[in-house]
């Protein structure tokens, strides 16, 4: 599990270790890995359990990413699952993000996930079994104000689990790629300070989910060999709206998205037009505000 350490990775770690899997956990910050390491070992449903922390930046060098991960094979055996779930947001306007941003979000959130991906794939591939989990966003498959930077890294995500997907499905290799919403974790709060207003009012249409609730549902789907991951009723329309061109894993999947389409288009050209009326509504206020600043 990449971005092992804490929020959902944390989660889906503690929830593979109740299932008897033994864990490795990557992330940057050694002491929160060796804290993360000790909670998740009062999970453990038999003795011979081990997790197992490397402290390694997944976005930086191919190379070093690839070696640490052949490591962690040779101590615990081949990698069954690989959980992608490093990630870091940038909130505010397109113009007043820093452009060194862009570059950082792109690194940590599509290349932190190639590279991991790259290292295992092969293996994978010559042992005919595998699950790599992609976790990207509801911002990965709708674009909201304030996303400008995040946003793409997290749409990358499908368009990379879609090509990969049918190279590897001969192979009994499976991607699913997760759709979390707004999850109460240490990044969403760290977010939420730099958040514009817009996007602040945007994101209270919709509730908190906790870290551990959506942790079980990727949990499920990837052993399950679900391409779409989503939570909540929220997740559902979008996962339909949004399916496209994207693998399903039943006809029963492939006939819920035929029929629901039309009517969550509707729904969802509602959801749009109440965005719209939040941006326009800020705009005027800040212009107003603006205009009575001058006019003192």
């Amino acid at each position: 599990v990449t971005g092992g350490s804490s929020g959902i990775g944390k989660c889906i770690a503690i929830e593979c270790y109740k299932q008897g899997a033994f864990i490795t956990l990557i992330a940057r910050d050694e002491n929160k890995l060796l804290q993360t390491k000790k909670e998740i070992e009062k999970y453990s449903v038999n003795d011979k359990q081990v997790v197992l922390c490397i402290s390694v930046d997944v976005s930086k060098d191919y190379e070093q990413v690839e070696n640490v991960l052949k490591q962690a094979q040779e101590k615990l055996g081949p990698v069954d699952m690989l959980v992608n779930c490093a990630g870091t947001s940038v909130t505010g306007k397109f113009e007043d993000i820093e452009v060194n941003s862009f570059e950082r979000l792109m690194a940590v959130n599509y290349l932190g996930s190639v590279y991991p991906s790259r290292a295992v794939i092969a293996t994978m591939k010559e042992r005919r079994m595998g699950r790599i989990v992609f976790v990207s966003s509801q911002a990965g498959q709708l674009g909201l104000f304030g996303y400008t930077a995040y946003s793409p890294t997290k749409f990358a995500l499908r368009g990379l689990a879609e090509a990969l997907q049918m190279e590897v499905k001969p192979y009994n290799v499976y991607i699913t790629v997760a759709y979390p919403p707004d999850t109460d974790t240490p990044g969403f709060a760290e977010e939420s300070k730099t958040k514009p207003l817009e996007t602040k009012l945007i994101s209270e249409t919709s509730s908190v989910c906790q870290a551990e609730q959506v942790a079980r549902v990727i949990v499920k789907d990837a052993i399950q060999g679900n391409f779409n991951s989503s939570v909540g009723s929220d997740g559902y329309m979008l996962s339909i709206l949004t399916s496209g061109m994207s693998p399903v894993t039943s006809i029963t999947e492939g006939l819920q998205q035929i029929v629901c389409m039309g009517i969550f288009r509707i729904v969802g050209l509602f959801y749009l037009g109440s965005f719209d009326s939040i941006v326009r509504r800020c705009m005027m206020q800040r212009e107003k505000s603006e205009s009575q600043d001058k006019t003192e």
